[in-house]
């Protein structure tokens, strides 16, 4: 080829008028919007092109100058058998710990014993200064504080100096087990004052969360996780308030969990809408905004049974859909948790997977790579406003709290999860390896031997819980 083509050669006008044109006769006579165009559950249209936004502004992280944290679960019932598993991933490159106890909504049927001892165990022989570690949301939540913040001052660390998560979201607690172990206004008057002791340590890091995993695995659209996370971080704000701890310096310990799955741009845009959510908060609230902490897990909800190796496909997929939407920390959940208690070789690929695109892919280099981006940008926009309604819609319940109470949120999220359900078991979304190019013969799956441990149920408040589920679990059988 004559390379002076290279400078010479010119391009027809390719603009969105030329595009429509191209578009229209490859469908020939079929409906533009059924042909190319899609929407989210949510009800969010999404045009198949999209005109480049000029001038977006950036969504980032809270810290840019390094990657993500790279969290693996601590969940075996086991703590010997945990300490020997948290030692391999931080000698494998793991950044983080996320110490995950029995009864847990999240714990998907496992977790450590909900001890001093078992954490302490687990524990033994890691760095807390090299160390990001982090609680699940649990009912000994509080309890579980104490015993982290023993285990480091044992040490002679700092606490000052270090980064620590503790979990506290009394809404995912009784969002995910149905009770709560006091009344709403005994938990409202006392959370701030135990919390006071930390604000006094200085401890910088996330002391309470607005956790978003317990609504997407029981089947919340993205604007419903969304709004469910931002009324819980309005409420922990009001309960500062109203225990008259100055909210500019409470802010910045509220962090954010939500969760992520197989589904990239809505991902993306889902975890950038957060960010600006929770700015806008702040702004109503007439403090500096600071920038949103979030935790991402990827999704419960869409891991399969059958053949459970396409589940590292869908988590690669959400762990680099979460970073680029600006997540501070990311866990995986092993491929095979479907089956069971994952053992080293699940978690060795869950964290390898994390490390190659942080240090081979280099997804984290730049901090929001879909600024500008017109289809992220209008699903970022879209899903703010629709998660707003879902937020003035909880507020109008009377808050979380009393929302989950009354079992409001529980139905509107009932509402959006039947549908899907229903479109799965109709074969209306396909699941890869499920429905959709299904094993002929299933493979044996080795997990870790270990017994299943039930949500904690006791507590004089009750609701209707929201457990989680699978959405190959609703599939009708490939055939």
């Amino acid at each position: 080829m004559d390379e002076s083509l290279l400078t010479t050669t010119t391009f027809p006008k390719a603009g969105r008028e030329e595009w429509l044109k191209l578009a229209r006769k490859a469908i020939g006579e079929a409906d533009f919007d059924d042909a190319l165009v899609s929407s989210t559950d949510d009800g969010i249209r999404i045009e198949p092109l999209s005109e480049r936004r000029a001038g977006a502004a950036h969504v980032v992280r809270a810290q840019v100058e390094r990657p993500w944290q790279v969290i693996q679960r601590v969940d075996d019932p086991d703590p010997a058998r945990a300490n020997a598993q948290v030692r391999e991933d931080l000698a494998g490159g793991a950044t983080g710990l996320s110490l995950v106890f029995e009864g847990a909504p999240n714990a998907f049927g496992y977790g450590l014993p909900a001890t001093g001892e078992a954490l302490t165990q687990a524990l033994d022989g890691v760095s807390f200064a090299e160390t990001h570690v982090r609680i699940d949301v649990h009912p000994a939540s509080r309890a579980a504080v104490d015993w982290l913040v023993h285990a480091i001052v044992s040490k002679r660390r700092d606490l000052s100096r270090l980064k620590l998560a503790f979990g506290i979201d009394p809404a995912a607690l009784f969002a995910g087990t149905g009770r709560l172990r006091m009344s709403i206004e005994a938990m409202r008057a006392s959370l701030p004052q135990s919390l006071a002791h930390f604000f006094a340590l200085g401890v910088p890091g996330v002391l309470v969360e607005a956790d978003g995993r317990v609504y997407h695995n029981a089947g919340a659209t993205e604007a419903q996780e969304l709004g469910a996370a931002l009324a819980t971080a309005a409420a922990h704000l009001r309960m500062f308030e109203d225990a008259r701890q100055p909210l500019v310096y409470a802010a910045p310990h509220v962090g954010f969990v939500l969760s992520a799955d197989q589904d990239q741009l809505l991902v993306t845009a889902k975890f950038r809408a957060l960010r600006k959510l929770w700015l806008r908060l702040q702004e109503v609230c007439g403090i500096d905004p600071s920038p949103a902490v979030i935790h991402a897990e990827t999704s419960y909800r869409m891991m399969t049974h059958k053949d459970p190796e396409t589940n590292i496909l869908r988590t690669t997929i959400a762990c680099f859909a979460a970073v680029a939407g600006g997540a501070d920390s990311v866990s995986i959940l092993p491929y095979t948790i479907a089956h069971g208690l994952p053992d080293a070789f699940a978690r060795r690929i869950a964290r390898n997977t994390q490390l190659v695109l942080a240090d081979e892919s280099h997804v984290g280099f730049v901090a929001d790579p879909m600024a500008g981006s017109g289809s992220v940008e209008a699903l970022t926009d879209a899903l703010c406003a629709a998660a707003w309604r879902e937020f003035q819609a909880i507020e109008a319940d009377g808050g979380i709290m009393e929302s989950l109470a009354a079992g409001k949120l529980q139905a509107r999220i009932g509402a959006e999860a039947a549908k899907r359900r229903a479109a799965v078991a109709e074969g209306k979304r396909p699941i890869v390896g499920t429905t959709l190019y299904p094993m002929a013969k299933e493979r044996p799956v080795t997990v870790l031997a270990a017994e299943r441990r039930t949500v904690v149920k006791d507590g004089p408040l009750s609701c209707e819980p929201l457990p989680p589920h699978r959405l190959d679990q609703f599939a009708e059988p490939a055939r």
